[in-house]
């Protein structure tokens, strides 16, 4: 079967029951890219956040919800469970939260976004079971909808999580 890749851009997200899809999404630097998968539905999803809470900006929310870690991840999992996934199942792997020398000095936005997700997974009783946060480099994530697996590519390299 051939694969079909998905792209996700920043501040968005997307949702597969098909396996021949690939779930991808480019240059996660400060932002942090959520895939979910529930391997016995073979459901996935996959969402590019930028900033850690949608409280900052409630307009901006409104018209880009998969822009915040809260309101775009209860997105995506609702849409998940919407087509059969079930939540307590879900495998969370994460990738992301670089410090990257753009943007304002001093406000870490890649740790803040990675701080805020954990929080966020906590209050709703799923934890992440993988996770490639931090450094300084960005990366590329790739989901495989048939099987869940998650690659991430980064300066050449790349890693199953």
């Amino acid at each position: 079967m051939s694969k079909r890749r998905i792209i996700i851009h920043v501040s968005d997200a997307k949702v597969s029951n098909s396996d021949a899809d690939i779930l991808t999404t480019y240059s996660l630097g400060s932002c942090i890219g959520v895939c979910l998968y529930d391997a016995s539905t073979h459901i996935a999803g996959m969402l590019h956040y930028q900033l850690p809470d949608s409280k900052m900006d409630a307009e901006c929310a409104k018209q880009k919800p998969f822009m915040f870690a809260d309101t775009g991840l209860k997105i995506v999992v609702d849409k998940m469970v919407d087509m059969g996934a079930n939540k307590k199942r879900l495998k969370i792997k994460i990738a992301g939260g670089a410090s990257m020398d753009s943007g304002p000095k001093g406000f870490d936005i890649g740790k803040r976004n990675h701080l805020a997700l954990r929080k966020i997974m906590w209050k709703n009783g799923m934890f992440i079971d993988a996770e490639d946060v931090g450094g300084a480099t960005p990366r590329n994530m790739y989901m495989n909808v048939e099987n869940g697996t998650v690659t991430v590519r980064s300066n050449g390299m790349e890693k199953n999580l």
